[in-house]
């Protein structure tokens, strides 16, 4: 007999690469296992950025219930702690309803949050933070980076210097505990699982993937994408906001400015998004436990693996990553 409280808790993720074609596949699986969809997307939150985030269609979100889209405007503070909580809450009303939830997305960071809990952060010191905003304004965002360096180097390892918000939190974090952020995160391991889950990773041959980026880049352009920023930035939202600096976003800002010619922005859009493409593989590749599915995606197969997952079977061993 499966636990009730275990079998709501369970959840089906499909994750991947930009342009590998999740959205496609977690709808036709949402419809095979009368599911609903919860996006983990750190840009899909935000209202009238579509088609630069490659949202699901009117047609996807008819054929399957999807939530975290559409969350908040672009110049509301939003990060991994508030997804989880909006997120949690969102599959608690799922499986409350007694529906599948698919957690579907390539943003690594907030599945992981998710699926395995992040640790207590000390709430934010405003007047802490407003100094660190003015020394930034003063003296630029890489002086409080090379102060990250000096007191938690490890994280500074892995945080872009110009990424003003994570080094001012970081910073923030070390002033109010005395304990680098890199060891609180080390020390929590994001080890409370907070469901059951079976992760399902699609993966396309890396020349072809790249080519899919070209293309759908093209296809976000001759879809409007340069009016939507305009549209964005006509609606007061600075090009100097964090969503705005995202893939395309910053770039076509920079074109509309007269930063960038049309030629030089489209060509920096389709290098930045191969490498954030490599950047997500690598990132899935470590997790041991993603079952990995190569193109063409054998949907079925998927699903009976996801079913079983749900009614509480044993699956069979993942084979060795090539």
């Amino acid at each position: 007999m499966i636990d009730a409280v275990t079998e709501r808790r369970r959840i089906l993720v499909v994750a991947g690469p930009t342009g590998v074609g999740k959205t496609r596949v977690a709808v036709a699986l949402a419809r095979e296992l009368d599911a609903e969809i919860v996006s983990a997307d750190s840009m899909q939150v935000y209202r009238g950025m579509d088609i630069g985030t490659s949202k699901a269609t009117a047609e996807e979100r008819a054929a399957a219930p999807h939530h975290m889209l559409d969350v908040v405007d672009p110049d509301e503070d939003f990060h991994a702690a508030r997804y989880r909580e909006l997120a949690t809450a969102a599959l608690a009303d799922i499986h409350s309803r007694g529906r599948r939830a698919i957690l579907v997305g390539g943003t690594g960071l907030y599945i992981k949050i998710l699926v395995r809990g992040i640790f207590e952060a000390p709430p934010v010191d405003q007047d802490l933070r407003g100094r660190y905003e003015q020394e930034a304004e003063t003296y630029g965002s890489g002086a409080l980076h090379d102060r990250l360096k000096l007191v938690d180097p490890l994280l500074a390892g892995r945080v872009n210097p110009n990424d003003r918000v994570r080094v001012i939190r970081a910073l923030e974090v070390f002033d109010l505990t005395g304990i680098p952020l890199s060891q609180h995160q080390e020390a929590h391991g994001f080890a409370d699982a907070l469901y059951d889950t079976l992760t399902l990773g699609l993966r396309i041959d890396r020349a072809v993937l790249y080519e899919r980026i070209e293309a759908r880049v093209d296809q976000m352009l001759a879809s409007g994408f340069a009016d939507e920023v305009r549209r964005l930035l006509q609606a007061g939202f600075s090009a100097d906001l964090r969503p705005m600096g995202a893939l395309g976003y910053k770039q076509l800002c920079a074109q509309l400015s007269g930063e960038l010619t049309e030629e030089e922005a489209i060509r920096r859009i389709k290098r930045e998004t191969k490498r954030y493409a490599k950047r997500q593989l690598t990132w899935f590749q470590k997790d041991p436990a993603v079952r990995w599915f190569e193109e063409p995606f054998d949907v079925p197969a998927m699903a009976g693996l996801a079913a079983e997952h749900f009614e509480g079977a044993n699956l069979p061993p993942i084979e060795a990553a090539p």
